[in-house]
């Protein structure tokens, strides 16, 4: 039998029993809907994870420590690290060495301290964190109050949103200290907009090396070298307040302590302030030699991170990146997705079931038919074909419905959600995103598993007598 007249007779009989093969279709449909709205929704949460850890900026960074360091992130070794490289110290000459590597765009040191500032004449103990001026194009700081730095070396800074709290409600003594934990209300609102464009002073400890006094003979120690060492030097800095953010985007990553006083980067080392690791390089033997608790390595872009950690690697630095850490979570998100296909599966399988009913009830109802194109001359394999197509039409039609179904599934969920995060004054964001090869990959599911439910009822068809078909009432 030609495919043509294969086909003809396919539709025909479909036609010929319109309802019941529009609600087994139906069926296909619904299993489809439920399998792309499931897997879109695990796509769109991946995706809505990546967006927000690639707007962090740190997608193309790698975080540098000393070997066994306080940086070292427990001191365990990680992946592809060589260990017969003798560790070394974090130091200027290791920073250029580092910015010599292909592909590395800017190193920059992590600098945090803590220190304490002044504000209406109150003091307020906090942690400070250098920012630098790549940080205003990464997106990190979408959507945050007032402005990012004006450049690398003005004296100004922005505030974490939990610090500018705590300082509005030192500045009204009659407000507690939590009373705008939390809030978000237009009142507070216009009170975090009254702290920009004011100043606050800040009061840090100036490392300063030590200097030998002429005609001070120097007192070696057991291996010949000279003493070194620093001093400790108050002093203090007026900043203009910019901007108010909500969390420090590097926070946990760069170092021990919540950045919630943000200054820019330059303006951070022109202060040499003493931070910890000071005394380790002290304890050491580095003496006055300025080291660096860690280092952030951006490359040109995401492919270049493993290369780059392992050249540090190799330079005798223990180095880790966010691709390090999202390895896991893709594993998790690669489960999740496993789990929800799964469960969407599950309506299809069900549906096949309907399949198989409806060809079933074809067969009894069409048996004379089946015995005429016997007796025509109609092969085993050409009733196989029959039934075969009929199936395979119900499940690209069903697998097509399914798609759009599945689609606007999708696009009430993220309706849904985006006037619920607007309740709450969040950001807007995508949970469902329904990708090319989902849409292929539902419709080719779709029509295999319609030929699988198609193969029994087929095969039945094929086995039929045509003298008994014929004789069939």
């Amino acid at each position: 039998m030609k495919i043509g007249d294969l086909t003809e007779l396919a539709i025909r009989n479909l036609r010929e029993a319109l309802l019941r093969n529009s609600l087994t279709t139906l069926g296909i449909t619904v299993g489809v809907a439920s399998l792309v709205a499931m897997l879109s929704l695990g796509a769109g949460l991946q995706h809505l994870a990546d967006q927000r850890l690639s707007q962090s900026g740190l997608f193309n960074a790698v975080i540098v420590s000393p070997r066994n360091g306080f940086g070292d992130f427990g001191g365990a070794t990680t992946r592809n690290q060589s260990p017969v490289v003798t560790p070394r110290q974090l130091d200027d000459v290791a920073r250029d060495q580092i910015g010599k590597l292909p592909h590395v765009t800017e190193v920059y040191p992590n600098i945090r301290f803590p220190t304490e500032i002044y504000f209406n004449g109150s003091p307020y103990p906090t942690t400070v964190a250098g920012i630098p001026m790549s940080d205003s194009s990464d997106g990190a700081f979408d959507g945050m109050t007032g402005k990012f730095f004006s450049s690398g070396s003005a004296d100004e800074a922005i505030l974490q949103s939990e610090f500018a709290r705590q300082l509005i409600a030192g500045a009204s003594p009659n407000t507690p200290p939590n009373a705008h934990a939390g809030s978000t209300s237009p009142e507070l609102t216009a009170e975090l907009n009254s702290l920009l464009g004011k100043e606050i002073t800040v009061r840090y400890a100036e490392r300063q090396p030590l200097v030998q006094p002429a005609g001070t003979p120097l007192s070696n120690d057991a291996e010949g070298d000279a003493p070194g060492g620093f001093s400790l030097v108050p002093h203090q800095l007026n900043l203009r307040i910019v901007g108010i953010v909500e969390t420090e985007p590097a926070s946990g990553l760069a170092g021990p302590g919540q950045g919630r006083l943000l200054i820019p980067e330059r303006v951070a080392e022109k202060l040499s302030a003493a931070q910890g690791s000071d005394l380790r390089a002290l304890l050491s033997g580095g003496g006055s030699q300025t080291t660096y608790q860690s280092l952030t390595v951006r490359v040109a872009n995401a492919s270049e991170v493993e290369r780059a950690e392992s050249a540090i690697k190799d330079m005798g630095f223990s180095a880790f990146s966010l691709l390090d850490a999202t390895r896991n979570l893709r594993v998790v998100f690669a489960v999740f997705d496993l789990l929800l296909g799964i469960f969407g599966s599950l309506a299809l399988i069900v549906a096949s079931l309907g399949i198989i009913n409806t060809l079933v009830m074809a067969i009894l109802e069409r048996r004379r038919e089946i015995g005429v194109l016997k007796a025509l001359g109609a092969a085993d394999r050409d009733i196989k074909g029959l039934f075969f197509a009929e199936a395979g039409v119900m499940g690209v039609l069903g697998g097509i419905c399914g798609v759009v179904f599945g689609w606007l599934i999708g696009r009430a969920l993220n309706l849904g959600t985006n006037i619920y995060l607007a309740r709450l004054s969040l950001p807007s964001a995508t949970i469902s995103v329904v990708p090319l090869w989902l849409v292929i990959s539902a419709i080719i599911f779709a029509v295999i598993v319609s030929l699988a439910a198609g193969i029994y009822p087929a095969s039945r068809a094929a086995k039929l007598n045509p003298i008994e078909a014929l004789r069939y009432e």
